[in-house]
């Protein structure tokens, strides 16, 4: 029986990208599914200070920045932590390249951890260290009336294998005072499309943003935390029109068109979540 043209060509695409998928599926399946070796983990805390449930009023932010600054930080790098991201969110208007300080932010705290021995260790000991509660006293010994924070977030990330290693760019090694960087989360409706998008930044979106100069600091899978399944990676720049310029040069990239209607990665991401951050004046990045 002869079909019909557009019956044929419908039916010869349908089985295209089920071919494709399936393909996509087996090669994703075949990979490790433990971190091969020199892949990192990463913490990531939001320390949400609204009011809510715990906190009648706002809390005071500066009593947080204090326990980071003068306990958690130090305390880290003698854990052998480095390179501790602090920032808070910035609104931004995109159209005359300006930010400024968002009402109510969260701060979130971003720490690099070589092993996930590291972060079991550091998670279970850190506040128990003598010198810890003394530097962060204020903090810790905090009145159950008037809390420091309303809720902490965590998520564990595993660094993706076409990154493995947090990156530190020039200008958070200068401490460019004008440096700002913009994190988001990909949100997926199935773990299997989850690690479909994973795979998309493995075979070329990573190349593609550090070849445009937009300095990722990582990308990470969430293992744990809200949210899943879902990924989330920051970029960023030494100010806010350079960063903001970068990403108008990544949409028409031959290499991106080329590549987002692939029908492996067909319908991979359900969510994306931008935020503009900026460090707080102790941040290592």
């Amino acid at each position: 029986m002869n079909l019909p043209r557009r019956t044929f060509l419908k039916s010869t695409l349908a089985l295209s990208a089920t071919a494709a998928s399936a393909t996509l599926a087996s090669r994703l399946a075949a990979q490790p599914q433990t971190p091969g070796p020199g892949r990192e983990f990463y913490e990531l805390r939001c320390y949400r200070l609204q009011a809510g449930t715990r906190l009648k009023t706002d809390a005071n932010p500066a009593l947080l920045d204090a326990y980071l600054e003068h306990a958690l930080l130090p305390a880290l790098d003698s854990f052998g932590v480095k390179n501790v991201g602090v920032f808070t969110e910035l609104d931004v208007n995109k159209e005359n390249a300006t930010a400024t300080a968002k009402p109510g932010s969260p701060v979130w705290v971003l720490m690099t951890h070589p092993t996930i021995k590291s972060f079991i260790h550091v998670s279970a000991s850190l506040n128990s260290d003598a010198t810890v509660q003394r530097a962060g006293a204020d903090y810790l010994q905090v009145p159950k009336a008037s809390p420091a924070f309303e809720r902490i977030d965590s998520w564990l990330l595993l660094a993706f294998a076409g990154m493995p290693k947090l990156e530190l760019p020039e200008f958070s090694r200068n401490r460019t005072p004008s440096r700002i960087f913009e994190m988001r989360d990909y949100e997926s409706h199935s773990e299997l499309k989850a690690l479909s998008k994973m795979a998309m930044f493995n075979d070329g979106e990573i190349a593609l943003m550090k070849d445009l100069g937009m300095s990722p600091l990582f990308f990470g899978q969430a293992l744990s935390g809200p949210d899943l399944p879902h990924l989330r990676y920051i970029t960023g720049a030494s100010d806010l029109a350079t960063h903001l310029g970068n990403w108008k040069k990544f949409g028409p990239d031959p290499r991106w068109t080329a590549m987002k209607d692939l029908p492996q990665y067909a319908d991979n991401t359900s969510k994306n979540t931008s935020r503009f951050l900026g460090p707080k004046p102790y941040s290592q990045l």
